[in-house]
Parts: C-alpha cells; structure tokens; sequence
C-alpha cells in the first residue's frame, strides 16, 4: 500500500491519479473534507481506502499503521501563503511532517514529502544550499525549518527520505484553493468572466507584468514523485521545477491564446485591452518573490531525464482539460 496524504488535494489527487496510471491502485488517502466537494478531485480514481487527517495522526501517533505500507507520499500541509496564525501553520505544516517522519523512520518506509521553492525567498540563486535559503513568510518557514530537520535525520536514516522543492505548480484540480490556486487558473477564470486577464504593473525592477517565475505543469511533478518512488536508494532534497523563468505575461498570453484558439502576441493583448496592468498590492511588498529558476543539476544528475513543459505547452494541456468538463 501507498499512503498519500493530502490525497484529495491539488498535487495529492493528480499524484493518485498517476499511481493509477502505472497500474497501482492499493492506494490510502489521506485528507478532510472539510471542503466536502474536494472529493470531486478523487473522481474516477481507484483507491483502497480512505482516512481522515486527524485519524491518520492518531494511528501515526499510536504507531498503528499496517505494516503492509511501501511508501508515504506527504502533500498535506496548509499552502497558504497568506496564513497568519503562525501556530496553525507550524502545527500542519512542520509538526504533522516531523511526526509523520519519524514514524516511516522507525518502520523503515520510504518518505517522499512536498517542500517549497519559498524557502529561498527573494534571493537569486536557486540550488539546494543552505546559503541560498531565507524564508519570506511564516509558510516558507514552516516548510524550510522541516528540510532542515531532514537534513539532520538523513545522516543515520535506514531509509529513503526525499524532500522536493516544487516551483509554481499549476494543473488540473486545483480549483478548491481559492486565491492560492495558480495564476494559470486564475487567468483563465477572470478571461472567461471578464474577457481580460489582470497582472501586477512592474515592480522590483521588473516591467509590468515581466515578474518571473518557473512555472511547472503538475504532471511534471507527478512524474518525478514517481521517479523517487521507483528508486528507493534515492535520498535528499531536491528543485522540482523546469531549470526556466517565464514571465507572468507569458502565461496570461498563453491561457489567452489556448482559450480563443488564437496566437497573438503580448503586446497585441495589451493593445486589446485582454492583458491590463494593476497597481502591486502593499500586503505583498517585500513577502513576494519577483523571480524564480529551478536549478535542477542536482534532479539530473541522478539520471532523471524526462523533459519538463514549457509554459506554452503546459497551459495549452490545461485548458484543454477545463474545456473537456
């Protein structure tokens, strides 16, 4: 059996998903429902079994998880970066980890776990150094204090333990994330509702709406996730991310062109009055992260050579699966 927690979730329901795609359906979920129509993301899905968070931490706590587990994929956790109460956020996000952790230690099962590409926060530079990491937010923080731990605990562990840092992730499934869903999506809603998209005017010395980051299609991640999964002897903490930086221009564009069946330039959608520039908003100024580049070396280096999607590419995917609802 494979536990995925966060099963129900955006990354956690596509990861299910691929599982069953390469014929592994004893599948646990873990999650709440305290969106209840979060069970839409599992819909079409072969699973074994599914268990509530707080059940699932019980049986963790009581070490009363079957013995029959091969691995635990880790998405849950609260992705808000806007989340204040810094207690919630270290209790979901670093307590629950390190719990869970220590109990796939002491059983020997392999661990794969959902990082964060914040925990670099406004730097330039993008390995998998603890030079380059400073967090932004409670969130980043959150999620870098637990690669630290990590960190600490792969010295003696008898077992995988893998950490990926994903990038901008994007995809299908992740409508219930409401202003934490990617831009792609929320692109897409505002062109169908209003017929223009909306992007930041230039900031941090970028143009408008020139900020960039690495946004990586979420069937990429999956693949990757399976990648771990299928080399045991694998350990560490690794970039998830395409190695390339395109601007928010270029996804409003590309979710533009991929709706209307179109291929017009960024300029031509300014000039149209499909692209518009709003003011930066003070809430994010110095908490937000203007530009992102996965180094990916290392993800390489272990002969992962599956090509990542280009924005162009990935986008168009998405909305085809939109419109196919």
């Amino acid at each position: 059996m494979i536990i995925v927690t966060g099963g129900a979730g955006f990354i956690g329901s596509n990861l299910v998903k691929g599982l069953n795609d390469i014929g592994i359906d004893d599948v646990l979920v873990v999650d709440n429902f305290e969106n209840a129509d979060k069970h839409r993301n599992l819909e079409g899905c072969m699973i074994a079994d599914f268990l509530d968070k707080q059940e699932f931490i019980d049986l963790v706590a009581s070490r009363s998880i079957p013995d029959k587990v091969e691995a635990v994929l880790h998405q849950g956790a609260c992705s808000n970066t806007m989340e204040t109460d810094g207690r919630y956020m270290m209790e979901n996000n670093y307590a629950y980890s390190k719990h869970l952790l220590e109990f796939c230690s002491f059983r020997e099962i392999p661990f794969i776990y959902a990082s964060s590409a914040s925990v670099y926060g406004a730097g330039r530079h993008f390995s998998e150094a603890p030079q380059n990491e400073s967090a932004l937010n409670i969130y980043a923080y959150s999620k870098l204090l637990f690669d630290q731990f990590v960190r600490r605990r792969m010295v003696t562990a008898q077992s995988q333990i893998v950490g990926l840092r994903y990038f901008n992730v994007y995809g299908p499934s992740e409508w219930h994330k409401g202003r934490m869903a990617s831009v792609a999506y929320h692109f897409q809603q505002q062109y169908t509702d209003k017929g223009h998209v909306n992007l930041f005017q230039g900031s941090a010395g970028y143009d408008d709406g020139e900020q960039r980051r690495d946004f990586v299609w979420v069937g990429d991640v999956v693949d990757v996730n399976l990648f771990f999964l299928q080399h045991p002897d694998v350990s560490g903490v690794f970039n998830v991310g395409t190695g390339r930086s395109e601007s928010f221009n270029d996804v409003a564009t590309a979710v533009i062109n991929s709706t209307t069946g179109k291929n017009n330039s960024t300029n031509e959608l300014v000039d149209s009055g499909e692209i518009r520039y709003i003011s930066f908003p003070n809430e994010l100024r110095g908490k937000y992260q203007s530009f992102t580049q996965a180094d990916i070396s290392a993800l390489v280096s272990l002969g992962y050579t599956n090509e990542f999607k280009t924005v162009a590419e990935g986008v168009e995917l998405y909305v085809s699966s939109q419109s196919a609802k």
